[in-house]
């Protein structure tokens, strides 16, 4: 049973808790909040044991081999390093600091004590990506060209602030997400998995907006301009390219779509590990040139002529992006509270498994630093030099046990 500490109890910290709180191998020992209350209220919600009165005292634990940082982004740099001086093992929320330099030295600190980071998300540990990189690796649609990754989150400053609450009560941190950015907080979801599938990025190249810069008309964002929608280009060694889009103007959308040579594979929710995952041939002969309703009404001719197959005709008029590729397991059931159907506890359980089977975590400290330097570039679309050419790289991923 290893020990893990947790330092900042704000909303997200009830994400983690939910699974956390069920592990049979992982113990939270005790948490700490700059606002003690939160510390209170989340120990009391979840049984923790002990509320420390600072951070010092909490790095001093013996007992404690792992610390949680959930701290503002802001924040992440400084926690992570005393977090480190003083010999412990952290996962981080994304991203791992908020400039290149900074995410560096930490792992220049981390090599130096054979310590280790690992930052969110973990959801590339989950059902749905682990089966779309089986897919890849399977050649189930060909050499993978081309990837489009939407992350839309609709009118947020409408939708939920104000009244979007965790299970212990706690608001969503608005003006906090609006000053840090989409990019920031969201992009990563994207870019564990690319980086993970199709290896290191080479170059990016970026654009960002804000475009609601009234999104708190009650109060001052500092800065005022945080980019609300961004769209990158990324290029990875290997040749693919992907097109990643995150924002907060345009309609929810949560897609990816991978796009090979033979076939054209996608799913609709990424932000749900047990999300259905379909798989389409490509066409090449004349009848693709038809629009959408023509094409369709011809492949179903073709069927009932040549196959008389009235399921498969039945199954492209229900689903018509394909046939459902089968996820490599079934997903554990969990109450979830919001939409979000994602385990956030497995990148914590990913990383204390590496540290006791003496192995080099799925999201290591490389690969952390190779993600947080993309979603970096991405962010400071208006600041870096176009094309972005990437400075961090990583040893190759592993899938999970289960996945291969």
């Amino acid at each position: 049973m290893k020990n893990v500490s947790i330092i900042g109890c704000g909303f997200v910290a009830d994400y983690y808790m939910l699974t956390l709180s069920k592990s049979k191998t992982l113990k939270v020992a005790g948490v700490f909040d700059s606002i003690r209350e939160r510390a209170v209220k989340l120990a009391e919600g979840y049984s923790i044991p002990k509320v420390y009165d600072s951070v010092e005292e909490l790095l001093a634990d013996d007992a404690v081999e792992i610390v949680l940082n959930l701290t503002n982004p802001r924040k992440h740099y400084e926690t992570t390093m005393a977090c480190l001086e003083a010999g412990k093992h952290v996962y981080s929320e994304k991203p791992m600091a908020m400039t290149v330099e900074e995410a560096k030295s930490l792992v220049a600190v981390a090599e130096q004590k054979s310590l280790r980071i690992s930052t969110a998300p973990c959801s590339l540990l989950g059902e749905a990506a682990q089966t779309i990189w089986k897919a890849v690796r399977e050649d189930a649609i060909g050499t993978v060209r081309l990837v489009y990754a939407e992350l839309d989150e609709d009118l947020v400053h409408k939708v939920h602030s104000g009244y979007l609450r965790n299970s212990l009560g706690l608001a969503w941190p608005a003006k906090d997400e609006f000053e840090i950015g989409v990019t920031l907080e969201h992009a990563g979801y994207y870019l564990a998995w690319l980086v993970a599938w199709f290896g290191p990025a080479q170059t990016v190249t970026t654009f960002g907006s804000c475009l609601i810069p009234d999104k708190m008309p009650e109060g001052t964002l500092d800065p005022p301009d945080t980019p609300d929608f961004t769209v990158a280009c990324i290029e990875f060694q290997s040749g693919t390219v992907a097109r990643v889009t995150c924002g907060i103007v345009a309609p929810r959308d949560h897609s990816l779509t991978l796009i090979g040579d033979t076939g054209i594979l996608r799913v609709e929710e990424t932000w749900n590990y047990g999300s259905p995952i379909r798989i389409r041939p490509r066409e090449w002969n004349r009848d693709s040139l038809r629009n959408p309703v023509e094409r369709f009404a011809v492949r179903i001719r073709k069927k009932l002529v040549k196959h008389f197959d009235f399921l498969e005709v039945l199954e492209r008029l229900v689903n018509p992006h394909g046939r459902r590729y089968p996820l490599v397991r079934a997903v554990p059931e969990f109450e979830w509270p919001t939409v979000l159907r994602m385990d956030f506890s497995r990148g914590v359980q990913e990383l204390a498994d590496s540290i006791d089977e003496n192995r080099e975590s799925r999201l290591s400290t490389r690969f952390s630093l190779h993600v947080t330097e993309l979603a970096l570039a991405i962010h400071q679309a208006r600041k870096v030099n176009q094309p972005y050419r990437m400075t961090t790289t990583f040893e190759r991923v592993e899938p999970m046990p289960w996945a291969k």
